[in-house]
């Protein structure tokens, strides 16, 4: 809504318009009317509106032409003053003034026309036989007032019509030539009942229709006005009601209603509520509400987000098949300008056989969204009705900014959820198939993705020590001499090489050199295509060597030709290693032949330390206290104690390793 109304009073010489702005401010009728009145405020304390109006005077005695066309250029509505009893100022209205001021504003931005007929107590008749006509050939009057300044009759309503014309316009809402909705309007209107259609069965039930009451006007409606509201749609028409709830032809019949009987505010404020502007567009304070991200920070949805999500997701799942069919799809982006996902979504999240997004991979979709972008994540959101629905002030409630990276690294834990790990590799060195085979699409599977619906990210969840944790991979384009900032930015790396082509690892050796040897960051080499021949690498160095003397893991053998799903402990791994990546260059494994990746390896030699210097404490706790004591008797208790301790150590140690 507008943060305040000007309003301009314009017409012929005599007819009143003085008069009027000084009644309504003095509440009396002037003994002496000046040529022009002062331009007064009126506070927002005291309109019915809540907003400051200011009120213009136009004299042609005092006033220039162009001074006439810099107000109406800045008026937000115009007042063309007539006398009712003067025929000769009614015919300017037409042939002098509607024409002046619709030379004088823009076609998409006309201002809107109230009809004043001045000195109502002059004559007995009423002027709107004739006005009507005019108010029908022109769709930018809103309304005729008749009025007068001497017995101040209609005074205080012609300025209420004149703010409420610039507060509550009927012309984005209502076309009165055929006597319906707008199209931009019914649009608006059809996202908001699908918004509150909270079940998503095409009716708004009692409790829908409370909720979208309460939502809008901070009250709830009592049974018996619920039930006259729909009775009144009965009586109009025939399928506006159905099953005890409002269809949503009865839900703009209604609203169309509320226009035609001069209840417009009832429908600004639905629609400025749900978040659109005076030009039925969503605003950009409601779409793209601040959220501050400092550096070395990511964003994450917060569990009230994902609740929310989940309901969005049940709410479209018709079939309950825990996935959605592409017109599932298209009925839940309904309530967008645009489709927002593209086929690429189905090879970026899991899917089932069909190839229909599933209900981990439709939240992976969002997740990856709100990582990658937090602004397009909090205009889904805002599509959706978020902030409504949850009744939070902006979408920004849904979003977690995860604390520095630093933070993390020196306390070496973190809190976060989402952990990205950056691929790269030479042209067809299997980065692609790495990436599908996180989403469980074997090479067979893979072959069967059309060129232009691939995609350049996967994400998915893993599981690290019973905790779920999103892993999004990226694949960074092998262009050696251009890795940006963002292309080196993440939690983890991994280098990918073709094993069956001798001068696939060279490209990452020179990576790894170039941009990660001295990072914090953890690398892992990954063997591709290990189901081929493995031949001699064109590099001074093998691949095992590499690995050796800059202390990484030996190189990984993956490949995704398999007839089941591929393997996904390397995934596993990779999150690991995100996770804790301090420990990568503490822990070493000295056997050459663990299957587990180094930091589980230091997190159970950790555990095993912690259970060793309890025993050593309970040992010497018991020492301290029987002192004294020097039978054997004491020695002998402290031995049992020290063997079950060590037993129970060496039990977990034995079932961390049988769990992984």
């Amino acid at each position: 809504m507008r943060k305040d109304v000007r309003i301009l009073l314009v017409g012929e010489p005599k007819v009143g318009k003085t008069s009027l702005i000084m009644s309504l401010v003095s509440e009396e009728f002037p003994d002496e009317v000046p040529l022009r009145a002062e331009e007064i405020t009126i506070p927002a304390d005291v309109t019915p509106e809540r907003v400051p109006t200011h009120i213009v005077d136009y004299s042609e005695a005092e006033q220039t032409e162009e001074q006439l066309f810099q107000e109406i250029s800045k008026a937000n509505v115009i007042c063309i003053v007539y006398a009712v009893n003067n025929k000769k100022s009614i015919e300017k209205v037409t042939s002098h003034w509607i024409p002046l001021i619709n030379d004088r504003t823009d076609k998409d931005s006309r201002v809107p026309l109230i009809l004043v007929g001045n000195k109502s107590d002059l004559v007995e008749h009423s002027s709107m036989e004739t006005i009507l006509p005019i108010m029908n050939q022109y769709q930018d009057i809103e309304t005729c007032v008749e009025c007068s300044a001497k017995n101040l009759k209609n005074i205080s309503e012609l300025f209420y019509y004149a703010q409420k014309a610039v507060l509550h316009p009927t012309g984005p809402l209502y076309c009165p030539e055929e006597k319906e909705l707008k199209p931009s309007c019914i649009k608006s209107l059809t996202r908001i009942f699908k918004v509150s259609d909270l079940d998503n069965d095409g009716i708004l039930n009692d409790n829908e229709l409370n909720f979208f009451q309460r939502t809008c006007f901070n009250t709830p409606l009592a049974p018996q006005a619920l039930e006259d509201v729909k009775n009144v749609v009965r009586r109009n028409m025939t399928d506006g009601v159905n099953d005890d709830g409002l269809t949503l032809k009865g839900f703009l019949f209604l609203h169309t209603l509320f226009i035609q009987r001069g209840r417009h505010e009832t429908t600004w404020t639905v629609l400025r509520r749900f978040g659109y502007d005076d030009d039925l567009e969503l605003t950009q304070e409601y779409l793209f509400p601040m959220v501050k991200i400092p550096p070395d920070c990511t964003t994450e949805l917060n569990h009230n987000a994902y609740l929310f999500l989940q309901s969005v997701f049940d709410k479209h799942d018709k079939d309950r098949d825990c996935a959605l069919s592409p017109e599932e799809v298209k009925d839940l982006f309904k309530v967008f300008p645009y489709m927002p996902w593209g086929p690429d979504v189905n090879h970026t999240v899991g899917t089932n056989e069909q190839g229909w997004i599933t209900y981990q991979g439709y939240l992976s979709q969002w997740t990856l969204t709100t990582y990658l972008d937090v602004q397009r994540s909090l205009e889904y959101l805002g599509y959706l009705g978020y902030s409504i629905i949850y009744e939070q002030e902006s979408q920004a409630a849904a979003i977690t900014v995860t604390r520095n990276k630093r933070i993390d690294l020196q306390k070496k834990q973190t809190q976060r959820s989402v952990f990205r790990c950056n691929v790269l590799g030479a042209r067809g060195s299997g980065k692609s198939g790495f990436l599908q085979a996180f989403l469980g699409k074997n090479l067979q599977t893979q072959r069967q993705i059309r060129e232009d619906h691939k995609s350049f990210y996967a994400i998915s969840t893993t599981y690290v020590y019973g905790q779920e944790k999103y892993l999004l991979l990226h694949e960074v384009m092998p262009d050696f001499d251009f890795l940006s900032e963002a292309d080196l930015a993440c939690d983890v790396v991994c280098l990918v090489y073709d094993v069956n082509n001798p001068g696939s690892f060279e490209y990452c050796a020179k990576v790894y050199k170039q941009y990660f040897i001295d990072s914090k960051t953890p690398c892992v080499m990954l063997a591709a295509k290990s189901d081929l021949h493995e031949v001699r690498q064109h590099y001074s160095l093998s691949p095992h060597e590499f690995c050796r003397k800059h202390k990484l893991h030996p190189p990984q053998p993956f490949t995704c030709s398999t007839i089941e799903a591929p393997s996904k402990d390397i995934y596993t791994r990779l999150t690991t290693m995100a996770m804790y990546p301090h420990a990568r260059l503490r822990c070493m494994c000295a056997c050459n032949r663990c299957s587990y990746c180094l930091c589980q390896n230091l997190l159970k030699l950790e555990l095993l330390r912690s259970i060793k210097a309890q025993l050593c404490r309970v040992v010497f706790n018991r020492h301290m206290a029987q002192a004294d004591l020097k039978n054997s008797t004491f020695w002998l208790r402290a031995s049992v104690g020290a063997t079950v301790f060590a037993v129970l150590g060496f039990a977990m140690y034995r079932a961390l390793l049988k769990q992984r």
